[in-house]
């Protein structure tokens, strides 16, 4: 990566236009403030990556690497996103069945949890054991405190730049092409020249906000979106005592709970850190939420926080092993299925997915679960390939933009593919697929090639062909 090399000069613009597109589509015919803003440039990477959850902290640190000069913005306290301060306090995506599919950094970042004393490592798990339709899994579970410890040192074991509590505001586009991104943080507005930008947003914000086209979406009628999820720990729990509980009879209460009013959905899904004395639940259901909106996030978690004290309650008068049971957090964040995602120069289909259709330029596996959250209801679709899918280098690349790339759930995918490939292992993959190809772009100005990409990624250990994919869990 020759970081000296020249930067073609600067003739990027954005509007008032773009900085709305990011949150909002339309400004209908309200009254608008114009404005004139004189944004000073503070600084120019090889490569800025909008967004430090699953997938950007690991595109990071894949780009920096690679010799690019990185800066990873986020705007929480912490990296892991979903992980961290959304709670969601495991890692799917992993395994396809038996088969283990996701290797490289996140494989690293894993490691460094279980030696940090956060995760007893991969274990075989029920997954959505009061739904109708469990299934078994290979899931990892971990103390979300201990991940962000881990993903700090795993920052910090490259050059890579971390700023928290830094928004990117809107791109910065030149001949469509994105050249930099405009940040606000807790001393003022700034600009940024980048080479590369990588959209780990998870809500496609820097690609919408370039003029990148979208998927058609449901989520344009926030009725048909995902419901969205607030995690909840809970201490002094008895999980041994839980886990005895019969299936049948877990189905019985979830049910007994939604018909009270009391339980939202079927789940009595949690997971414990190491000790098995809490329980980090997955069973709050906010439906009706569309999480590009301020308004019906902030509804979101006001109602989410409302859910789980009726949650609680419930579990303590009728489920064993909640007795004593007391409310030790919320997460930071409520958790969002789905919202924008990106038109590519490929979109990934379901029946990509189950006719296990190889890919020239595939960057990365997917494993499943196959997994849709009923919109409204309280039901969940869920269905594991019979063998790990292959995701297209195209899908992270919008169909007529240069300069960026997109990875995590806005990649380009219809609905069902998505909740497929929207697990945050997967999240991580592709992850250090985008910055293999933007610290190569950025060093060369053209197009990677999909051969070097995953020559990188082969080599540190991960998996962009199904054919490499012959690790079983049994065999760990």
């Amino acid at each position: 990566m020759d970081v000296n090399k020249a930067w073609p000069a600067f003739e990027g613009t954005h509007s008032m236009d773009r900085l709305q597109a990011i949150g909002s589509a339309t400004t209908m015919q309200r009254p608008v403030l114009n404005e004139v803003l004189t944004t000073p440039y503070t600084d120019e990477f090889d490569v800025v990556v909008a967004g430090g959850g699953a997938s950007g902290l690991i595109a990071a640190v894949s780009a920096s690497r690679l010799g690019a000069r990185t800066l990873l913005l986020e705007h929480a306290n912490c990296l892991g996103g979903t992980a961290t301060y959304g709670m969601v306090a495991q890692w799917i995506g992993f395994y396809n069945r038996d088969t283990r599919v996701v290797g490289g950094i996140a494989k690293e970042l894993a490691d460094r949890v279980v030696a940090l004393g956060g995760s007893e490592g991969f274990k075989q798990y029920l997954m959505a054991e009061a739904s109708e339709h469990p299934i078994p899994i290979v899931h990892f579970a971990f103390n979300p405190e201990v991940v962000k410890i881990a993903a700090d040192a795993l920052a910090a074991s490259t050059p890579l730049q971390v700023r928290f509590h830094t928004r990117v505001v809107a791109p910065i586009v030149a001949n469509r092409r994105v050249t930099g991104v405009v940040i606000e943080d807790i001393s003022g507005r700034s600009a940024i020249r980048a080479r590369m930008v990588i959209d780990a947003t998870g809500d496609a914000a820097v690609a919408f906000g370039a003029g990148v086209a979208m998927a058609p979406s449901e989520c344009s009628d926030a009725a048909n979106v995902q419901p969205c999820t607030l995690m909840f720990r809970l201490s002094n729990v008895d999980v041994a005592s839980f886990r005895a509980i019969p299936r049948a009879r877990k189905r019985e209460l979830a049910l007994q709970g939604i018909r009270e009013g009391r339980i939202f959905w079927e789940s009595l899904s949690f997971c414990s850190t190491p000790g098995n004395t809490d329980a980090i639940c997955l069973m709050s259901r906010v439906s009706g939420i569309d999480a590009t909106q301020a308004g019906d996030l902030s509804r979101a978690e006001v109602e989410g926080r409302q859910q789980i004290g009726s949650i609680l309650s419930f579990l303590k008068e009728h489920v064993a092993g909640f007795q004593q049971a007391t409310l030790a957090a919320i997460a930071g964040h409520v958790g969002v299925r789905e919202t924008r995602r990106m038109a590519g120069r490929y979109t990934l289909t379901q029946e990509d997915i189950l006719s296990f259709r190889h890919f020239p330029d595939s960057i990365a596996l997917g494993a499943g679960p196959m997994d849709i959250h009923e919109a409204g209801g309280t039901g969940i679709s869920l269905h594991v390939p019979a063998r790990p899918f292959e995701i297209p280098m195209r899908c992270l690349m919008p169909a007529s933009m240069s300069g960026l790339v997109v990875t995590g759930r806005a990649i380009s995918a219809t609905r069902q593919a998505n909740g497929g490939a929207r697990h945050m292992a997967t999240a991580m993959a592709l992850g250090e697929a985008a910055g293999v190809m933007a610290a190569l772009e950025a060093a060369s100005g053209a197009d990677p090639n999909a051969d070097a990409v995953r020559g990188v990624i082969q080599a540190r250990g991960g998996f962009a062909s199904a054919t490499h994919a012959t690790e079983t869990f049994a065999s760990q």
